[in-house]
């Protein structure tokens, strides 16, 4: 494919790798949002305990982290197209078999399944957005992207409220999952026609052409990786467990040291390591994947304290509480779209503005809360300033997934893309059990009311910070320029 950065107008090839890779994606992201929904019904459904249920949320969240990167990287050597069919098949059988689960045991199982399956699918879409996108045009697909995200946080609820709604309890959450099979077919049919050759081969294919050798998939890195974040991750998502766990988290921090450490001496001997230390010396991914794991320690938990609030503070039923995220859902997507068009005109200002906006709309929404506690103004009014968070998504995270990844090597897109999203990934478990944890003995202090302030304070505050790095990456963007105008012109 020739590398065009001036023109804006996606080849054919470009449009049928998008409309292979961002379905499936969308499929996998909208499995983590619309199970907060149906989970009441599901438990009801087949006589699940709370701590049963909630290996639901976990297992599948924890199979995705772990797998990431090294699902990236796999998909470096081998070809992204393989690792990203493979991905798709795992999940539809996932979601096969929790369709039809008859007991908790078989669900967290189908979990854990559609969990490795996006864990496989989803780095392999970002390293294909390096692969086969350049300039403004991958701008263009990473605003895309953004747009997938965005929308699958949104819909979600409103998508399990609904089907609840129209299929009734028992089959509306068992079609929830089986929904995803034919959509998962369909994806895995066209991706044998649509994508390239080339996305059928990796790096380690032109070394076995080349030398004879083997494909060197570091797997002491990939052990070590994989272990560090299971630990970090696991006391997050499994609270009830005691206070104990948590001592997991120092033993996974030394774990992941120990494998930084690991990858630095493996690339000194000359192997090929899991994931290239010098990427974290490159000013953009540095702080772009620092930006974006702050920012998923927050935002997450909006929609997380928000169904709180409204269903078990004011009563509302899943359905109406799935339609708060909507308009946010709607003008991610809008925003998202924008962005990526403009990204490489304005960069990084426009990551900063946007966390700036979705700072405005939470402390909007804390405010609208208070006015309905206290005056009694209604809380719809949480649909305009919510949908302030959406325009700031749009406008902050493909943009920096854009410009974070724009210095990265082809041959390692995956496994850089799958170290993004393992931040999000991580900070997003951190978040919302923080958040929670913060909803909950505010809530048993002084109510719904306070709790939801309380959460968004918490929320905003985390914000701050995510703005804070995208700020100082700004500055620093600045005075390289200056010093490179000046060694130029002197």
């Amino acid at each position: 494919m020739t590398r065009t950065s001036e023109t804006t107008a996606m080849s054919a090839q470009q449009r049928r790798i998008l409309a292979v890779m961002l379905v499936p994606m969308f499929m996998s992201l909208l499995s983590v949002s619309i199970v907060n929904v149906i989970l009441p019904d599901m438990q009801k459904s087949i006589g699940a305990s709370n701590s049963a249920i909630q290996w639901v949320l976990s297992g599948y969240t924890l199979a995705f982290g772990v797998l990431l990167v090294a699902a990236g990287r796999a998909g470096d050597l081998f070809g992204r197209g393989r690792l990203f069919v493979a991905g798709v098949s795992v999940f539809a059988l996932g979601s096969l078999i929790a369709g039809f689960a008859p007991d908790p045991v078989m669900l967290n199982v189908a979990r854990i399944i559609m969990g490795i399956g996006s864990g496989l699918l989803s780095p392999q879409g970002v390293g294909m957005l390096q692969q086969y996108f350049h300039g403004k045009i991958r701008g263009r697909a990473f605003g895309m992207f953004g747009t997938i995200v965005g929308v699958s946080v949104g819909i979600g609820p409103v998508l399990g409220g609904g089907l609840i709604a129209v299929l009734g309890e028992e089959w509306g959450w068992r079609s929830a999952f089986l929904i995803n099979v034919p959509i998962a077919i369909a994806a895995i049919v066209l991706g044998r026609f649509w994508l390239p050759r080339s996305a059928w081969r990796g790096s380690a294919a032109d070394t076995d052409r080349s030398d004879g050798g083997r494909a060197d998939f570091d797997p002491v890195g990939l052990v070590l990786l994989s272990l560090g974040t299971l630990f970090v991750m696991l006391p997050f998502l499994e609270r009830s467990a005691g206070a104990w766990i948590y001592a997991l988290v120092p033993v996974g921090a030394v774990v992941i040291w120990l494998w930084v450490r690991w990858e630095s001496r493996y690339a000194r001997r000359g192997g090929a390591p899991m994931v290239d230390m010098n990427l974290f010396r490159t000013r953009t991914f540095a702080y772009g994947a620092s930006l974006t794991s702050m920012y998923f320690v927050g935002m997450p938990g909006v929609w997380v304290i928000v169904a709180l609030y409204l269903q078990n503070g004011l009563g509302f039923p899943a359905l109406e509480a799935g339609l708060m995220g909507l308009p946010s859902a709607l003008l991610a997507a809008v925003s998202a779209q924008a962005s990526g068009r403009v990204v490489l005109t304005f960069g990084r200002k426009m990551v900063v503005l946007g966390v700036g906006i979705a700072i405005v709309g939470v402390v909007a929404s804390a405010l609208i809360v208070l006015a309905h506690e206290d005056l009694g103004i209604s809380i719809w009014w949480m649909l305009a300033s919510l949908g302030l968070t959406g325009i700031g998504q749009g406008m902050a995270i493909s943009p920096n997934q854009t410009l974070t990844l724009a210095d990265v090597p082809v041959e390692y897109a995956g496994s850089s893309g799958g170290v993004m999203q393992t931040g999000q990934r991580v900070g997003t478990a951190i978040g919302i059990a923080i958040v929670t944890a913060v909803f909950f003995v505010v809530q048993g202090l002084a109510g719904y009311g306070a709790a939801i302030v309380a959460g968004f304070g918490f929320i905003a505050a985390v914000m701050v910070f995510a703005g804070i790095i995208g700020i100082v990456d700004l500055v620093r963007g600045r005075a390289k320029d200056r010093q490179t105008a000046a060694v130029a012109g002197g």
